[in-house]
């Protein structure tokens, strides 16, 4: 089946893109430049035939490898356990953004299982594995960001102490989404927190890039940035 597979995979392959994708993703140099629209029809089409069977052969030597793998997990018809144990088994071979946002964006299950899947992301989020972090503070700002979720959310958020660039992006970007969606208990917790000077700032600027914030906002916000 693999071998089938990633003749598939090869025959969708786009030159220019390769240079594209590969420009925007640094430190990996095993994209073959396939467009992700053709990968999540291919995706769709394995979840609904032997996934299993794919999921425990499939070889991930190429970036669109682990990216297939992650949106099969993501559209396959299963439970909640035996969808988050394969989870579990993904979280490990994510290396870079693009796989682990994806991967997040397609979890769709945790949006009817939201305390089982909170319980399950918190030993990501305090891990000291740059992508584990970055797939929990993902997946936080992908089904969380609601107001039954939002003080906890941003707990979690002021707790994730890591170095790498990766994590501190995610952390940002969470940071700016909870601000736009909810704006009245975000702005307390950035005049009052304990990110790093670098998360913090970028986060403002985020905020400040969203089509979502009024003017006089951006003004307001731009002015609590750390020197």
């Amino acid at each position: 089946m693999e071998n089938t597979i990633r003749k598939q995979i090869f025959e969708l392959i786009d030159p220019e893109y390769q240079k594209f994708s590969a420009a925007l993703i640094p430190n990996i140099n095993n994209i073959l430049g396939v467009r992700l629209p053709e990968l999540r029809k291919l995706a769709k089409k394995i979840a609904k035939e032997d996934w299993r069977t794919y999921l425990e052969t499939s070889e991930d030597e190429y970036f669109e490898e682990a990216m297939l793998q992650g949106m099969v997990i993501g559209y396959a018809k299963t439970d909640i356990e035996e969808h988050l144990s394969y989870v579990a088994s993904f979280v490990p071979k994510i290396d870079n953004w693009s796989v682990c946002d994806s991967f997040c964006t397609g979890l769709k299950f945790a949006k009817a299982n939201k305390e089982r899947v909170w319980a399950f992301l918190q030993p990501y989020l305090s891990s000291k594995k740059e992508y584990d972090i970055r797939f929990g503070v993902v997946m936080l700002l992908d089904f969380y960001i609601e107001m039954e979720y939002i003080d906890r959310v941003l707990n979690l958020l002021n707790s994730v102490k890591h170095e790498d660039y990766y994590v501190k992006m995610a952390v940002a970007w969470a940071v700016s989404i909870c601000y736009v969606k909810i704006p009245d208990t975000t702005i307390e917790y950035m005049r009052n927190n304990t990110l790093d000077n670098f998360t913090y700032n970028k986060a403002l600027q985020k905020i400040t890039e969203s089509n979502r914030v009024d003017k006089k906002t951006k003004i307001l916000i731009r002015s609590m940035k750390r020197r």
